[in-house]
């Protein structure tokens, strides 16, 4: 029988329990959050990523280098003075100037320019290709926030679940019900929980604080914190329409094929190269009355026009032609690589997707649910004194394993979706 003593003692115990374990959960889930959904964040990872928008300068350079090729020669003015240096024989003196200019022959401005329009193409392809990656690693960043989330839900609840069992112990310890290794067992078992918590928590921030740096935002009093779950990412495709798809859409696939136009126009240019130039020269030249009783000069002024021609001998040596050559071939394979790369791409990411979702529908059968009640049945039967709590530890690790390979299940088939559409060069994703 319980005497006012017992129930006295019972209550000290139930609140020297109670306060001891509302101290040392300390999980800090009160931070400045900024709620975001799927939508906002991409458009603001395109707007303000920093790495993007440095890339994009790579658009104004090529559009300067255009501006640079269409740049003629520049002409050349000299001037000079001389002196015959007879002074005392009154030679005089004179002076002379010149203006030259070196015409390119062989289509040398015009291998330019088409060279540098190309390569601006291809700069612009280049960065279409950077934020395919970049939208498909951003919303990985948010799904993995999303994921984070959840196992610290899972945690958290796994934690007060175990701590109300370990307080409800220490209280039958103390009334004799059970011994006092069970209680200790279900209290460290609870203090290990919680070190799991802390360890969610942590991962759960580090990615929210991915989410900053992705969308470029630079105030760290808040972190966002992303909306949305693991539906609507189930999709029906055909392997073979895929590859087609990223044949005609992957971005890399169109540079690298511009790479082969790039190639071709450089070779041109190597050949308008090796075409001779003119050297064009015009000059006036003016010499000062002489004086000399010997060889009396009037002064006078004379024009001259001149046409040089440069002797290339380095014609000779064709390296820079065979390199520009060899060029077009290393293009022409690396488009052919970069093609059979893609169907690869594609062909692995599709099963890949084929298998996470078979896995999903492996989980509709109820596993999740049937762990759960086994769970809560051992819990019951534990306090009524028909399971040792060894039952209730693993009937509590086998749904929490359960949970985490669900979950894990349904990120995992999200983030199949996002590499399959990727690497198709496709994109509809919504959360």
């Amino acid at each position: 029988m319980i005497t006012i003593k017992k129930y006295t003692q019972l209550f000290i115990i139930i609140f020297l329990v109670s306060a001891f374990n509302i101290k040392a959960q300390k999980i800090d889930t009160a931070f400045a959050k900024k709620p975001i959904d799927y939508m906002t964040y991409i458009n603001l990872v395109g707007k303000n990523n920093l790495a993007y928008s440095a890339e994009k300068f790579n658009i104004n350079i090529a559009d300067a280098a255009i501006q640079t090729a269409r740049i003629f020669p520049d002409p050349q003015l000299g001037f000079g003075w001389f002196d015959n240096g007879q002074r005392r024989m009154k030679m005089g003196y004179g002076f002379n100037s010149e203006v030259s200019w070196t015409l390119e022959m062989g289509g040398k401005r015009k291998a330019r320019i088409e060279v540098a329009r190309n390569q601006a193409q291809l700069s612009r392809l280049l960065l279409d290709d950077y934020f395919r990656n970049l939208r498909a690693d951003a919303t990985l960043a948010y799904l993995s926030a999303i994921q984070n989330r959840i196992v610290l839900d899972v945690e958290s609840n796994s934690y007060l679940q175990m701590k109300k069992l370990a307080e409800s112990d220490s209280i039958r310890f103390k009334l004799g019900v059970i011994t006092q290794v069970d209680a200790r067992q279900s209290k460290l078992e609870a203090g290990t929980m919680l070190n799991d918590v802390f360890s969610a928590e942590a991962e759960w921030k580090a990615s929210l604080a991915n989410l900053s740096l992705l969308s470029g935002k630079a105030k760290s009093d808040s972190l966002w914190y992303p909306q949305g779950d693991f539906s609507g990412f189930e999709r029906q495709f055909s392997l073979s329409d895929l590859v087609i798809e990223a044949q005609n859409n992957r971005a890399d696939l169109k540079a690298a094929l511009q790479s082969k136009t790039v190639s071709q126009s450089l070779l041109k240019q190597a050949k308008a190269d090796r075409a001779i130039d003119l050297g064009l020269s015009f000059g006036v030249n003016n010499a000062s009355y002489v004086r000399s009783t010997i060889a009396p000069t009037p002064a006078m002024t004379t024009v001259n026009a001149g046409i040089s021609v440069p002797l290339k001998f380095s014609n000779n040596r064709s390296g820079d032609l065979k390199a520009a050559q060899y060029g077009t071939l290393q293009a022409e394979t690396t488009y052919k690589q970069t093609e059979l790369q893609i169907q690869t791409e594609v062909t692995q990411a599709y099963y890949t997707y084929i298998a996470a979702q078979k896995q999903v529908n492996q989980f509709k059968s109820g596993l999740l649910t049937e762990a759960k009640a086994i769970l809560e049945g051992k819990i019951y039967s534990y306090k009524r004194g028909q399971s040792s709590l060894l039952e209730v530890l693993n009937a509590q690790r086998t749904y929490n394993d359960v949970q985490h390979d669900y979950y894990g299940t349904l990120y995992n088939y999200a983030v199949a979706l996002v590499e399959l559409e990727r690497a198709a060069g496709i994109w509809d994703i919504n959360l």
